[in-house]
């Protein structure tokens, strides 16, 4: 009996030096690094949930990415919702700072995005709420990068910075 003891308090020991390190491990691992994530709705179709609602999406966010705010035209980006802080949002960079888009349904026709700012847009125009609906987001609302779809199976791939053709900024600071 006493053997069977010693044996279970060497156990419990060494599970909590274990339990005591992994987890702070992990946490940091998910808040620095890398997260999965379930996207829901409509408005990254056909890009993510291509089959509606019948289907969602995960997909993997790389914060080392994001650390800095190196964002491209096409990026797929999670992002902090503007109008709910507790909700995160994923959309499409569609111009950076210094770019002048124009919009689909902003108050304004053309916009000129401020220093700090990104345009981002769902690929799914009319189903998604964006900048069209709020304006330019801070950089300082970046979450992390979309990099690969890991769910469902079958559509397991890498997400491509790809920017639709009608979306290109009107004037941009590189020109």
């Amino acid at each position: 009996m006493a053997q069977s003891q010693g044996w279970m308090k060497r156990y419990v020991k060494a599970f909590c030096k274990g339990f005591f390190v992994a987890v702070p491990m992990a946490v940091t691992f998910l808040d620095r690094v890398a997260c999965v994530a379930r996207v829901e709705g409509a408005s990254m179709q056909p890009c993510l949930n291509p089959g509606g609602s019948q289907s969602s999406d995960v997909v993997l966010l790389n914060h080392w990415k994001a650390r800095n705010f190196e964002v491209q035209r096409g990026d797929i980006v999670s992002l902090v919702s503007p109008k709910n802080p507790e909700q995160k949002i994923i959309k499409r960079v569609i111009a950076l700072e210094g770019d002048i888009v124009k919009t689909m349904g902003h108050k304004n026709r053309y916009v000129r995005v401020p220093r700090g700012h990104i345009w981002v847009e769902g690929d799914h125009h009319g189903h998604s709420f964006d900048s069209n609906s709020f304006g330019p987001i801070s950089l300082g609302l970046l979450h992390a990068h979309a990099t690969h779809i890991l769910w469902p199976p079958e559509r397991w791939q890498k997400l491509e910075s790809v920017l639709p053709p009608e979306r290109l900024p009107v004037w941009n600071e590189e020109d």
